[in-house]
């Protein structure tokens, strides 16, 4: 379970870069009931999304030329030069080199061997990330679809040192269900899935999804579509997870919504 009692290697801020930020910003504050505040005229455009008054996630526009909207987890780190260093023992690719973000923390941007793009966030400050998770309209798990689950699950252990626990969940599938080095059994933070013969002939590739926590999956699912996003996955039970839907987003960034089992 997500919580804001940070250690390293949780998922620790989430932001979203997209084409369009006024566009972005309606269609999140719609749906999820979300507020936007501007992080200031030195921020470039950034600004955060609120939920009851509390961070839940950033928003800003694309600033590399050719890139697509999508959105970034941040990975807990003690020291951001050091995940870099190991980023790139481990065979990832620095994007972005670690870089000091006003005095709020310190930031740096990677992809992993399988081309999944991720990010780390040291901060200066508490709290030390978003100020809410694993509550309602707030990040409640992250999932790594990987065109190379073995890959994937090698380097994240070996930069994060994450516990990772496969599980077979039928039909010949099997999840993997990710931790902290330090935490208890309830420590769970996200999932890694590796992609099926059908994605991989249809084109997907590696990519982190963040997954927001939702009253009625059914509900939102409608809003969402409603609003102009794709309906990648419709609703359906996830075991004794809860219930689960996936979508890109009117600008083509995937996200999934989260109805929990009581």
């Amino acid at each position: 379970m997500l919580s804001t009692a940070y250690v390293p290697g949780v998922p620790n801020w989430l932001d979203l870069g997209t084409p369009d930020t006024d566009a972005a910003v309606a269609f999140y504050t719609t749906l999820f009931g979300w507020e936007h505040r501007s992080a200031g005229p030195e921020a470039g455009g950034y600004g955060f999304f609120l939920y009851d008054g509390k961070v839940v996630a950033g928003v800003g526009p694309l600033t590399d030329e050719g890139a697509a909207s999508a959105w970034t987890v941040y990975f807990h780190t003690p020291d951001a030069d050091a995940t870099t260093k190991a980023v790139e023992q481990a065979g990832g690719a620095v994007r972005v080199a670690p870089m000091d973000v006003f005095d709020f923390g310190r930031t740096a941007a990677f992809t992993d061997p399988t081309g999944a793009d991720f990010a780390v966030w040291q901060p200066a400050r508490t709290p030390g990330g978003l100020e809410a998770v694993g509550v309602p309209n707030s990040l409640a798990w992250t999932e790594l679809y990987t065109t190379d689950a073995a890959a994937a699950g090698a380097f994240y252990r070996s930069v994060f040192s994450w516990q990772i626990t496969e599980q077979d969940v039928g039909g010949g599938i099997t999840y993997a269900v990710l931790a902290p080095a330090i935490g208890g059994s309830d420590s769970e933070h996200g999932g890694l899935m590796q992609l099926q013969k059908v994605n991989l002939d249809a084109g997907a590739t590696s990519e982190w999804h963040p997954y927001f926590a939702v009253a009625d999956c059914d509900i939102t699912s409608a809003a969402a579509t409603g609003a102009g996003a794709t309906l990648l996955i419709p609703p359906m039970d996830a075991g004794n997870v809860g219930r689960i839907a996936m979508f890109l987003d009117p600008a083509g960034a995937a996200f999934a919504i989260l109805t929990p089992r009581p």
